[in-house]
């Protein structure tokens, strides 16, 4: 039986310009700038608002009213201006480059040098050894699995598998390709790759391939004592080994990384001036965006211009507006944010890191009446210049551990002092954490062993045990 029925459901739901604006805030600089250069290239009603004519709109300053009337009284049917192409594209006259207003040049990126990454490295050796053309698509195929650090990302046996050809003729091609420049690249792990380089050197060190091909265990957990009885050697003799073993290279593909990948532009920047911290934001090469006024034209000329015609440009006249709006929110929204960062630190811009305050982002939320979410979109992966360097905006942020006297302090302290325990220590009996957490409670902090281990595992700190030297 076919019954209706009314039933009262509570539903979350986002507007599209709220979606829209959600997106652009979790964009740094760099993506806004691609993403509005997208947008432009989809959506016809937009266009670039170029610098000669913001100039000339500032100087005239019409108001909005006058605008509109001007639009109304304008003829409907007045003939365009023809435009004539062939006389711009053969202008001989030179044209200069203007950079935007009030920027210092220092601030343009500068051409990048050429760098020849790993894989072209390892191509033009590949070219060069004594190969068959079958053994250089393996060889090819091979180097194009080698990942940034220097290590074969896959196995032999999915490569064989993958080219249809034998393990063994894989293995052994993997082989030359090991002793290209750097030496063990293309190793599978860390043993393999040190073992391809003792095996190298000229003349060989015979302890050290032992230590690393039969004792690699041991080695890597430095149980020293153990090396040295298995091999009937003194502590000595290890420790020599050891300090030699310790100067080959790790990660042989991480001198080829791009450095153009490492290259941080702060969306930001703090400055003080006049006793007072002044906040800028580094978006003058994001477009200047309007409305192309050809299009308003033809949707208000309903006798030239078909219902189906002024319905798109409508759709897209709408879209538009909610991008630029977006836009100029965005940037209220992180100088709000931003501002409210230096208010609640403004002992770290002004003495510097160890003066850094416990600060939650609801803190921020509530500070400024917006959601959690609206400012962790914000903060993450965004940057700030600041007098005592480059930081992401969520570093600001940390938990608060009360100390001895009552005080409110950073967990981003409480870390700090780890690490100068651990650089201070005896290297041949490091501190374990029981031990680091009583040295902080002589500090004045009552951290527990727990919450030692776990700030040094965030710091990508080992144990106690491998810390440990001869």
């Amino acid at each position: 039986m076919v019954q209706i029925s009314q039933k009262l459901v509570m539903q979350l739901k986002q507007s599209p310009q709220q979606v829209l604006l959600s997106s652009l805030l979790q964009l740094p600089v760099l993506s806004l700038e691609q993403r509005i250069r997208l947008e432009l290239e989809t959506n016809p009603l937009l266009e670039l608002e170029m610098e000669d004519e913001l100039l000339q709109e500032e100087n005239q300053e019409p108001t909005q009213e006058r605008e509109e009337v001007a639009e109304e009284e304008k003829p409907v049917d007045e003939p365009k201006e023809e435009i004539d192409w062939e006389e711009i594209l053969n202008d001989e006259e030179s044209f200069e480059v203007r950079m935007p207003r009030e920027k210092n040049v220092d601030t343009y990126e500068r051409p990048e040098v050429y760098h020849e990454n790993l894989t072209d490295h390892l191509i033009t050796q590949m070219h060069l050894a004594d190969l068959t053309p079958d053994e250089e698509v393996i060889a090819e195929y091979i180097i194009w699995n080698i990942n940034s650090v220097g290590y074969l990302g896959t196995t032999v046996e999915d490569i064989s598998e993958s080219i249809q050809e034998d393990p063994e003729v894989v293995e052994r091609v993997l082989g030359v390709i090991q002793r290209f420049d750097p030496v063990g690249i293309g190793a599978r792990d860390l043993q393999e790759c040190l073992l391809v380089q003792l095996m190298e050197e000229r003349p060989h060190n015979r302890l050290a391939i032992d230590i690393i091909r039969d004792h690699y265990e041991d080695f890597s957990n430095k149980r020293f004592e153990k090396l040295a009885k298995d091999l009937g050697i003194d502590l000595e003799t290890v420790k020599q080994t050891i300090a030699h073993i310790t100067k080959l290279n790790p990660k042989p593909g991480e001198g080829y990384a791009s450095f153009v990948d490492n290259y941080i532009i702060p969306d930001l920047e703090v400055r003080e001036e006049d006793g007072e911290f002044k906040i800028y934001m580094h978006d003058w090469n994001v477009p200047q965006l309007r409305i192309n006024n050809e299009y308003r034209k033809m949707m208000l000329d309903r006798k030239h211009t078909t219902k189906e015609t002024r319905d798109y440009i409508k759709n897209r006249l709408e879209s538009a507006r909610w991008l630029i709006n977006s836009i100029h929110q965005r940037r209220a929204t992180i100088l709000r944010v931003m501002e409210t960062i230096v208010d609640k630190q403004i002992e770290f811009f002004e003495h510097g890191p160890e003066k850094l305050r416990p600060l939650i982002l609801k803190d921020i939320a509530d500070e400024i009446g917006m959601d959690i979410s609206t400012v962790s979109r914000v903060t993450n992966g965004k940057y700030v210049q600041t007098e005592w360097g480059l930081f992401e905006l969520k570093y600001f942020f940390s938990e608060k551990i009360r100390s001895d006297e009552g005080e409110d302090v950073s967990n981003k302290i409480i870390k700090s002092l780890i690490k100068e325990i651990i650089q201070e220590e005896p290297p041949k009996k490091p501190y374990n954490d029981q031990k680091i957490a009583e040295m902080l409670k002589k500090k004045g902090f009552s951290v527990a062993r727990r919450t030692v281990a776990k700030y040094r595992e965030q710091m990508m700190i080992p144990v106690s045990r491998l810390r440990r030297k001869i």
